[in-house]
């Protein structure tokens, strides 16, 4: 990717489901582009797209009209193993309930997408070891998710969705289950990764300390882009 290529792109993109005979248009016709290392929220009322979105992006859905790219890569034209690369190799996911695996260990789930990619174990070690001090975990890895907090659970997450070094993590209300001084802990984190090595971040969320955090905001209604706000100091 050149660094003048964008990491996301959405052009014209529409997401119709259907639910029996009832139809929803969930995404209008969305324009959208992030820039490398970005740290944007998009946010909006329920039902407004922006989960929607997350999901064309991170290679979890087809849009039904409209293109999405990621590194200028066509998402529409890969097949499924492709996608399954893809979001293997270039997305890191951190979603609102963890999604660790229950019978590994904080290492364990941490590695996980770098044994998939064929990692050696020294070079596991290391990268996830200190990604784990990095997130304030170091000395827990050998607890399992139900020896953890929430808040744990979730910086577990970050570094399981940075270890591969991806071209943007995709944290779908990363903030929701935990408390308000955890939030902010997190949000910490999140930018300090930003900040100190340009790990683009996007944000799928209604939380008001994510939308305060974030360089941009992205406000979705009905499917639509209603307002896109970059902030002062933020280019």
């Amino acid at each position: 990717m050149s660094n003048n290529e964008p990491v996301i792109e959405l052009k014209g993109v529409t997401k119709l489901y259907k639910q029996g005979k009832l139809e929803v248009m969930a995404l209008r016709g969305l324009d959208l582009v992030i820039q490398p290392g970005e740290f944007t929220a998009i946010c909006g009322p329920s039902g407004s797209g922006k989960s929607t979105a997350l999901n064309l992006i991170g290679a979890l859905d087809d849009a039904t009209s409209g293109t999405v790219k990621l590194e200028g890569q066509d998402l529409g034209k890969l097949n499924r193993r492709g996608r399954s690369n893809l979001r293997r190799d270039r997305i890191g996911f951190v979603f609102q309930a963890y999604n660790l695996m229950p019978v590994l260990t904080a290492y364990e789930n941490a590695e996980s997408v770098l044994a998939l990619q064929g990692a050696s174990a020294k070079e596991r070690k290391e990268t996830v070891m200190a990604l784990l001090a990095e997130v304030g975990l170091e000395g827990m890895e050998h607890r399992r998710p139900d020896e953890l907090s929430g808040g744990q659970q979730q910086r577990v997450a970050i570094a399981r969705a940075i270890a591969s070094r991806p071209a943007v993590v995709l944290a779908d209300e990363p903030t929701a289950n935990v408390d308000s001084e955890t939030a902010e802990k997190l949000l910490d984190i999140m930018e300090e990764l930003n900040r100190e090595h340009g790990i683009t971040f996007v944000f799928s969320t209604h939380d008001p300390r994510v939308m305060k955090r974030a360089r941009r905001v992205v406000q979705l209604v009905d499917g639509r882009v209603a307002a896109d706000d970059v902030k002062e100091g933020s280019a």
